[in-house]
């Protein structure tokens, strides 16, 4: 029983937590599968699934794996995902990555026979992944990555993916001009419908280790992106970049990573009239299931945690590989939709 001598609270906030249907009824920011894009990666010359051991649960596809995959992601309601490309060979230009005869876009084009319209199928637009220097454009004599130059070859990557059934493409090179100088090219190729995604704030972070052993990337020399992705350390910068893309006709904006980045989404979600993507980076995906698989945490519950969290920061489209777990769950009843 409550003293005589002090005050019942007359505010009780706690009213509104007392069960789950009055917890759901006044949420005020929900996580729905159609949020939620699916990185996924193909990769050629394979002809079974092959599994990365820093990312959990998820492959290297080939691509009868990948429709597959795709296929049920559709059928659990997740209707989005973004295409990464391992090549059987790597040049210095990253000729994979504009060849029409590339593995994404042999990808793309497979994907889009199969469902059409009834899913929007992204294509990441970058070399590194084509190079066989790492880096996210081609170099100058002083081994440099050369910016305008690398405009030409985001230019013919640009076209080869919209030929090959891309409906959004996604530079993520942090190149200067790369927004103008893909748009300009898909207009002039007649693919004027195509959206961009720009990569617009994305970070020089340590948190892509499990990323560039998804797609066989390393760096030559054991060298850095520092020189064209954004320090850390800056906020107000991503914000410029962020005007830029837009000036330059990006359609979506997106911060990468999203969990250690949540002020600048915040940021970009409150000034900008587009749509803001955040990627849930690989590094974010695979420390929760190390940390799970110790038993210091419960996945699923952080995993939901991390996702509201990027959510509620003012993302609208959030790409993460815990996609197909979320869908399931809905699925299954085990979380809300």
């Amino acid at each position: 029983m409550p003293s005589e001598l002090l005050p019942t609270p007359s505010s009780r906030p706690r009213r509104l937590r007392r069960s789950r249907a009055i917890r759901e009824l006044v949420a005020q920011h929900h996580l729905r599968v159609d949020d939620l894009v699916a990185p996924l990666f193909v990769r050629e010359g394979i002809d079974a699934p092959q599994p990365i051991e820093s990312l959990p649960g998820v492959v290297q596809h080939t691509r009868g794996s990948l429709r597959a995959e795709v296929a049920t992601l559709a059928e659990l309601g997740v209707r989005s995902v973004i295409l990464f490309g391992v090549p059987a060979h790597k040049d210095a230009e990253g000729s994979g990555a504009f060849d029409p005869q590339g593995i994404v876009q042999l990808a793309l084009g497979d994907l889009r026979s199969d469902l059409g319209d009834d899913i929007v199928v992204m294509a990441d637009l970058c070399v590194d992944e084509y190079t066989d220097h790492g880096h996210c454009g081609v170099l100058d004599e002083h081994g440099v990555v050369d910016n305008d130059a690398t405009l030409e070859i985001y230019a013919r990557a640009a076209v080869a993916q919209a030929a090959a059934g891309a409906q959004v493409v996604a530079p993520s090179g942090m190149m200067d001009g790369q927004v103008a100088a893909i748009r300009t090219a898909l207009d002039s190729a007649g693919f004027v419908d195509v959206a961009i995604m720009a990569y617009s704030a994305k970070y020089a972070s340590a948190l892509y280790g499990p990323f560039r052993d998804a797609v066989d990337v390393s760096i030559v020399g054991g060298g850095d992106r520092k020189g064209y992705q954004q320090d850390w350390r800056n906020a107000r910068e991503a914000q410029r970049e962020i005007d830029l893309d837009l000036a330059e006709g990006a359609d979506i904006v997106m911060v990468k990573p999203a969990l250690a980045y949540l002020d600048v989404i915040a940021h970009a979600a409150s000034r900008v009239d587009v749509p803001v993507a955040a990627y849930h980076v690989s590094g974010e995906y695979a420390m929760i299931h190390a940390a799970a698989d110790r038993g210091w945490i419960d996945r699923d519950a952080v995993a939901l945690e991390h996702l509201s969290a990027i959510k509620r920061a003012g993302a609208d489209i959030v790409l993460t590989y815990f996609a197909r777990w979320f869908a399931e769950a809905v699925a299954s009843g085990e979380l809300a939709p």
